[in-house]
């Protein structure tokens, strides 16, 4: 059985992994917008994987007995500039996602909540490769500079995403 404190805090998690899932929809809309089909296309993989992580949690309360209590998502930003800034947006948001889990984990170790350690290993680890991946793209679009062409080569790049 879950703690009701744990129990509490991967609700908010659940719902904070949904407003990422939205928040990467609407990059992928702006993307698309943009005639950009290969950024928008890693963007909706990225809003799959989002969903998936809240799914995972969902299905965790469930396993420990624990209640899910599903909360209205917050409007994702709709606006967005170059895809630099964007994929800056997206490693801020991932680092703030990694708080959030570190908070998680270290709320399970004072409940004593030994599978709960278990369960947030994965997303830790999980965390290190989305920085690195939102890092790796923004040090590619910082070297493609003003490039069209070099950035019509990333969309192709990014498009490849599975």
């Amino acid at each position: 059985m879950i703690s009701k404190t744990l129990q509490d805090a991967l609700n908010q998690q659940i719902n904070f992994e949904l407003f990422s899932a939205y928040l990467y929809l609407s990059m992928s809309a702006h993307f698309e917008a943009q005639n950009l089909s290969g950024f928008a296309h890693w963007m909706h993989v990225q809003y799959q994987e989002e969903t998936g992580h809240a799914m995972k949690f969902y299905k965790y309360v469930f396993d420990r007995s624990g209640v899910v209590t599903l909360k209205a998502i917050a409007q994702p930003a709709t606006k967005f500039k170059t895809p630099a800034d964007v994929f800056k947006q997206v490693l801020e948001h991932e680092q703030k996602v990694t708080s959030l889990i570190n908070k998680l984990f270290e709320a399970a170790v004072k409940e004593k909540e030994y599978a709960a350690q278990s369960f947030l290993q994965w997303f830790i680890n999980e965390q290190v490769e989305e920085e690195k991946n939102a890092t790796d793209i923004i040090n590619m679009l910082e070297m493609i500079g003003d490039s069209p062409v070099s950035l019509i080569m990333a969309d192709r790049q990014l498009g490849a995403r599975k």
